[in-house]
């Protein structure tokens, strides 16, 4: 099967490449429908990665986050036409300890590897897993996300003490709206907390117990424990805020994703005995679960809709480049490609 891809071949620059799906192997072909940008996607295209990590991965088809519809599966378990989510990240083995998402040998969709932004995807059969009717498609776009915080609380319920009355979720974007309403289901009886700055997007969290904006957080507030959904130049504030709210043996988490490396008062964190904690990425387990999440609690599409934005339409490849440009000037929320090239 002869297959298009649309591949980022320098900033700002995507070419129409062309390559050959083998039918007979063991894989699901799927068409994507509906395509969601990450902010990850957007530092490849703006190029504000590092010169050598560009050199290095480029060219290369973005988007890792998206459903699409099987157009042919030669075991007959997925039928042509059936929903499902695509699994970006593509482990070449396993470990009895380590989970795939942190596996140095895996490889993952749009990071050196051919994204989404193709016409049809050759998916191991274990990428894709079948995405209900009950699911709003435009959220089911960025359900990677969802999942990755999904993996993030999972590991939080492990590896923290049982005192859960107060916790705190530092970013008012999209990582850390997900974050808190996980959080909010998984918690029911927890205090969920947001810091951020601003008063627009932080008017948004009509689920949480309370927000502030970092600048005038109250000097008698407890926290038990802390997720830390800020990143970039915003994360090294938004850690050492953490670190002086919490309460000792606290457990912290780190989602926020940061180009360079960021400053922690390891003082403070052996003083108070905090546990900190890194989280990345998802696997198969995690779709899975957050699936079934969904399924549990239906009214999870209302509260995920509130963060989709722009939904562009995207037949050509200059309507890509206008996807990407909506997705640079947005304030917020997550913009959704209806992928009809």
């Amino acid at each position: 099967m002869l297959n298009t891809i649309y591949r980022l071949t320098e900033p700002r620059k995507i070419e129409v490449e062309f390559n050959e799906i083998d039918t007979k192997a063991d894989s699901v072909i799927v068409r994507p429908t509906h395509l969601s940008i990450c902010n990850a996607d957007q530092r490849y295209y703006q190029g504000t990665r590092a010169p050598e990590v560009l050199a290095k991965k480029l060219p290369m088809a973005l988007i890792h986050e998206g459903i699409g519809t099987v157009v042919l599966d030669n075991r007959g378990e997925f039928k042509p036409g059936e929903a499902v989510v695509m699994i970006p990240n593509t482990p070449v083995e396993s470990d009895e300890f380590i989970a795939e998402n942190y596996l140095r040998s895996s490889r993952f969709r749009a990071s050196g590897f051919d994204g989404f932004m193709q016409d049809n995807v050759a998916m191991g059969r274990d990428r894709v897993v079948r995405l209900p009717d009950s699911i709003d498609r435009e959220v089911a776009a960025f359900m990677e996300i969802i999942s990755v915080s999904n993996h993030a609380v999972g590991r939080f319920d492990r590896f923290s003490h049982g005192r859960r009355e107060n916790i705190a979720v530092w970013g008012d974007g999209n990582m850390g709206y997900i974050t808190a309403l996980l959080l909010r289901y998984r918690y029911p009886d927890a205090r969920i907390y947001i810091m951020g700055v601003s008063r627009e997007k932080l008017s948004g969290f009509s689920f949480a117990d309370g927000t502030f904006d970092v600048r005038a957080i109250p000097d008698d507030m407890i926290i038990d424990h802390a997720f830390e959904c800020v990143g970039g130049n915003g994360a090294p504030k938004a850690i050492d805020q953490i670190i002086d709210y919490i309460r000792p043996e606290a457990t912290i988490g780190l989602l926020g994703v940061s180009e360079n490396p960021v400053p922690m008062n390891t003082r403070m964190i052996l003083e108070k005995g905090l546990r900190v904690f890194g989280s990345s990425r998802s696997g198969r387990a995690d779709f899975l679960n957050t699936i079934e999440m969904f399924e549990k609690h239906p009214e999870m599409n209302e509260l995920m809709k509130h963060i989709v934005g722009d939904v562009v339409n995207v037949r050509t490849v200059d309507d890509m480049h206008v996807a990407f440009r909506k997705d640079m000037a947005k304030a917020g929320g997550k913009t959704i490609m209806l992928w009809n090239v």
